[in-house]
């Protein structure tokens, strides 16, 4: 009896052909990243509980050449942190970066998949790098509650300023 296998047909060199499929994540990266202490060391010293948290995100879309479909989807967040009397205990700022290709998506979805899709691919990888930077620089780590991107998108459609990025 003969053994079958499911395996991808050879691409021109022999090798499997990659599957593609309508969103392609090309590459993610740290495009920008900050973390201040302005008061070190003396906040160390004084903070006697956590500080409050207050997060800002937003995410971008551009189109990376006129005529693609492929487009840098920037998730930009700032955690600003501070003490009980007032002070700043640290500023983190981060934007995290993937590169998208989307392969035969309608034009109405366009907008929707790279604002709530795609950022919803890299929120995971940015969330651990902000837990990251804010335990190494001394801090309780900021874990990111899980984002309603939709949520995001449709209040940011909401807003007159917010024109379609698919155009971008």
């Amino acid at each position: 009896m003969s053994e079958q296998q499911n395996s991808p047909a050879p691409g021109a060199n022999g090798a499997a052909a990659p599957a593609t499929g309508p969103v392609v994540l090309n590459l993610q990266f740290t495009k920008d990243l900050s973390f201040e202490v302005p008061g070190a060391p003396e906040i160390y010293l004084t903070m006697r509980e956590a500080p409050q948290i207050n997060i800002a995100l937003d995410v971008q879309a551009r189109r990376l050449q006129e005529g693609q479909e492929t487009y840098e989807i920037s998730l930009q967040i700032r955690a600003d942190a501070k003490t009980t009397a007032g002070a700043t205990a640290f500023i983190a700022e981060l934007v995290y970066c993937g590169i998208f290709t989307l392969n035969g998506v309608p034009g109405e979805m366009i907008e929707p998949v790279l604002l709530v899709e795609c950022p919803r691919l890299l929120f995971p990888f940015a969330r651990n790098i902000l837990a990251d930077v804010t335990r190494d620089g001394g801090f309780p780590p900021v874990l990111l509650a899980p984002i309603d991107f939709v949520q995001l998108w449709q209040t940011r459609r909401g807003q007159p300023s917010a024109a379609p990025v698919a155009n971008a």
